[in-house]
This record gives structure tokens, C-alpha cells and sequence, in this order.
């Protein structure tokens, strides 16, 4: 069910979803006359929610972004040593090549932490263990999947960088206090105040589900990291665009 809501339902959905919601509410809840230290505690939680909300939403970008950049640094590293394979009998390109077919697959669909790990030291190991009369190249090979590793890593700490259990908590309470100020402050009977009301409140649970979709990587924008690899595959190791 989890993943359906954030794999299958769009965005544009939601806010149409929300809005109503908060409309039926809005119009059904009884209304409060908040006095001025009401009023203050709801000015301050709203900045509270926005002072608190706005750094994580950043930062969950930046890490797609860098995710991006760490992808691609290693897909190329990949192409390059791919066309190296070429230098090589056609055994042993098939099996290396077969290798790295396995590793791109399962990077194209990782999701957690050090996945494809096992796959990466496959590739490893049959470069040690090779005694051939190729042994030189091979050799220039293992170099080059060693230094790729920082790239692994980096990206590895960056799909465990999610946000913490007690940040949802905090952003919870600010955002339940937020919203239930929002639908039952007295606006009077004017329609447009209504309206404005249920967007505001429609609009704050969006943020929180763009940030939730940025942090399970379930957004757009993440799922672009990894054409990289996709790309790789789809042409043969021709082209990383």
C-alpha cells in the first residue's frame, strides 16, 4: 500500500486530493475565535514549521543532486574500463563484460545501502585471481575498480542519508499545529477565506509529502539518478546520455 502512494499516485493528484479533504473539513469543524496569545503561539509554530522544514527540504535535494553527480562519475569510470576490455581476447571480455552487466543491473534498481557490493568484489576477485598472459592489463583494470570504490562509497552514504525518526516527529507536531489552526480559526462566512484556507493547509501537507518522497527516493527527481547505468546497458556501453 506504501508503495503504491508513492509510486503510482502523482503529485498533481494529491493537491486536488488534499484540497478536498481539507475543504469537507474546513466547512464541518466548529469554529474558534482565537484570541491575540493564541494567535502569537500560531505565528510562532507556523515559523517554527517553516525555520525547521526548509533546511531538510534543501537538504534531501542536494543529496539527489549529488547522487546525480556520483552516478554518472561512476558510470563513466565503468565506460571507460568497458573500453578497455576491448584490448582483451574475446573469452575474457565476455567474462568480465558479463560481470559488469550484473553489477549495472543491480545498481540500476538499488535502493539501499552497499547494494551491488557483492557483485562489485565478483569483479574484483577474478582480476586478483588472474594469472594469464594478459596479467599487465588486468592488472590496470584492478587499479581503476579500486579508485571507482570512493565513488561506491560516497554513493552508499548518500542513499543512507535519510531524515531521522525523531526530525519526522518534530515536523509532525509543527505541522498538526499549524494545520489545525488553519481549519478552525473563525474567517467568517466569506467563501474566499474558505478557499485560501483549504489550499494553505492543502499546500503545507504537499511539502511534507514532497519530502517524504525525497527522502524514500520515490521522487522524479531521484529516479533519474539512475539512467546512468540504464543508459550503459540500453547501448551496449556506447553512451552514458
Amino acid at each position: 500500500m506504501r508503495n503504491f502512494l508513492l509510486l503510482k499516485v502523482r503529485l498533481t493528484w494529491y493537491i486536488f486530493i488534499f484540497l478536498f479533504i481539507f475543504l469537507v473539513l474546513i466547512f464541518v469543524l466548529p469554529k474558534q475565535n482565537f484570541n491575540t496569545g493564541a494567535l502569537a503561539l500560531f505565528s510562532v509554530n507556523s515559523f517554527l514549521y517553516g525555520f525547521y522544514l526548509s533546511p531538510i527540504l534543501s537538504s534531501q535535494k542536494s543529496r539527489i543532486e549529488d547522487m546525480h553527480k556520483v552516478a554518472r562519475s561512476e558510470a563513466n569510470a565503468i565506460f571507460e574500463m568497458v573500453l578497455d576490455l576491448k584490448r582483451l581476447p574475446i573469452e575474457l571480455q565476455d567474462s568480465l563484460r558479463g560481470r559488469f552487466d550484473v553489477y549495472l543491473k543491480t545498481c540500476a534498481k538499488q535502493r539501499k545501502p552497499a547494494q551491488g557490493e557483492k557483485e562489485y568484489e565478483e569483479l574484483i576477485t577474478e582480476c586478483v585471481n588472474y594469472t594469464g598472459r594478459y596479467k599487465e592489463q588486468i592488472d590496470k583494470l584492478l587499479d581503476k575498480l579500486v579508485d571507482n570504490q570512493s565513488n561506491r562509497t560516497q554513493f552508499s552514504m548518500l542513499l543512507a542519508n535519510k531524515i531521522y525518526s525523531h526530525e519526522w516527529a518534530i515536523m509532525a507536531v509543527l505541522y498538526g499545529i499549524t494545520t489545525g489552526f488553519i481549519i478552525t480559526i473563525n474567517t467568517g462566512h466569506i467563501l474566499i477565506y474558505q478557499l485560501i484556507a483549504g489550499f494553505l493547509a492543502a499546500g503545507l501537507t504537499m511539502l511534507l509529502l514532497i519530502l517524504v518522497k525525497l527522502s524514500t527516493l520515490t521522487h522524479k527527481k531521484a529516479h533519474q539518478a539512475w539512467n546512468p547505468y540504464k543508459r550503459l546497458l540500453e547501448t551496449s556501453y556506447y553512451s552514458v546520455d
